[in-house]
């Protein structure tokens, strides 16, 4: 069996542990975990699930990916993504520096088609083209509607925002993600678009759901819900609303309130039986797969794993899901079998994930947790197991 390297979240939770002055007792005292978990996660014989990082790094008032590691700065530099994220960053800046006349740019609707073709490219996980042409539309559109202030090129400017957070969340780069959502707002107050303001909501609550910020999520959530009440009743403001709800379960589930994440999953589940498949709709795969899928999702969280397993094993998913979504699951699917003892499966499941999604599998923060585990519970490392260990950079 490999030895684990010394570099990953445990020893990391024990260094801003020590550098806080706490004891492994007196730090588990501020989480819900016990000692014992906390012990076994330091010394790398338990895997740290996304919920007892947040709550470690809460009670640290650490960021969380001071404890994750995240972003993985050696495989993004070898798989020449690192590079593609300072133009990413520069393009955010031009927001408010109006028209650039030196600036060679395409027709409006050209542009407006770009912006959606982006959304629908980080869908299928082509990370490194998208990356690589969002810099470019962001500072066409940015020129553009300055020149001429329209909503749908405001809209279009705030979808490349939205682009721009989903690239840098699936990469680790967390601080870039909040740049890129707070341009997302400035875009959508000009093009006067309560969906998309809740759409950012939605996002914003995520990111205190990593940081373990659940009280700010549902707030966020709730807001999002305030917004969205503004506009008409129409599909559009359905499928939004259906997936605060969907966000709202997982925060809630989090939270270790399983009333209201009951709530959230029927109030999803009548949305979606009124929209059916919403997928396109900003791009949130809303629809009846979606709910099934947090259904699975909150039981994860609530470390209800044989629940999730039998949900997991039960799921159908459509050829049209979203690749990244689909490849989500999967990774999920994998911290089910492996919480549950069922190893074989679970590397299984890891790779179908890479097969499907590679770059997002390769930098998703459950993908190593999952795989460390693994390692601790085979006798003997398989050689897929091996392979898999290697590639994410352990």
């Amino acid at each position: 069996m490999p030895s684990p390297d010394d570099d990953h979240t445990g020893t990391r939770i024990r260094e801003q542990r020590r550098l806080a002055r706490l004891t492994q007792r007196a730090l588990a005292a501020r989480t819900p975990y016990s000692y014992s978990l906390l012990n076994q996660v330091e010394c790398g014989a338990r895997p740290a699930s996304p919920d007892f990082v947040a709550a470690v790094a809460k009670a640290l008032k650490v960021d969380v990916t001071a404890l994750t590691g995240q972003p993985y700065v050696t495989e993004l530099q070898h798989d020449r993504l690192a590079e593609l994220v300072r133009p990413i960053r520069e393009a955010l800046d031009l927001y408010d520096l109006g028209t650039n006349p030196d600036l060679t740019v395409r027709p409006a609707d050209v542009l407006m088609s770009e912006a959606d073709g982006l959304c629908e490219k980080v869908r299928a996980t082509h990370l490194r083209s998208a990356a690589r042409t969002l810099p470019g539309v962001i500072a066409e559109l940015t020129h553009t509607a300055w020149a001429t202030p329209s909503t749908p090129l405001w809209q279009a400017l705030a979808s490349t925002y939205r682009t721009a957070h989903d690239i840098a969340v699936k990469l680790g780069y967390y601080d870039l993600s909040t740049v890129a959502l707070d341009r997302m707002a400035w875009a959508s107050e000009r093009a006067s678009d309560p969906c998309l303001g809740a759409v950012r909501q939605y996002m914003r609550a995520l990111v205190y759901f990593r940081e373990g910020e659940y009280v700010i999520g549902q707030r966020l959530i709730a807001s999002g819900h305030d917004i969205v009440g503004q506009a008409d009743t129409t599909r559009e403001s359905l499928a939004v609303t259906g997936q605060l709800h969907l966000g709202g379960s997982v925060i809630c589930a989090r939270a270790r309130d399983e009333t209201a994440v009951n709530r959230h999953i029927r109030e999803a589940h009548d949305i979606a039986k009124r929209t059916r498949d919403a997928s396109s709709v900003h791009w949130l795969s809303f629809g009846p797969t979606n709910v099934r899928l947090h259904k699975m999702s909150a039981a994860v969280e609530l470390n209800q794993y044989d629940d999730a397993l039998t949900q997991a094993r039960k799921m159908r998913l459509p050829a049209s899901l979203a690749t990244s979504r689909r490849a989500h699951f999967l990774i999920e699917w994998a911290l089910t079998e492996m919480e549950t003892g069922h190893t074989e499966p679970a590397l299984k499941r890891l790779v179908e994930a890479r097969r499907a999604a590679p770059e997002q599998t390769r930098y998703h923060p459950g993908t190593r947790e999952t795989i460390r585990g693994l390692v601790h519970l085979s006798r003997q490392t398989p050689e897929t197991l091996g392979h898999m260990a290697s590639w994410v950079g352990m």
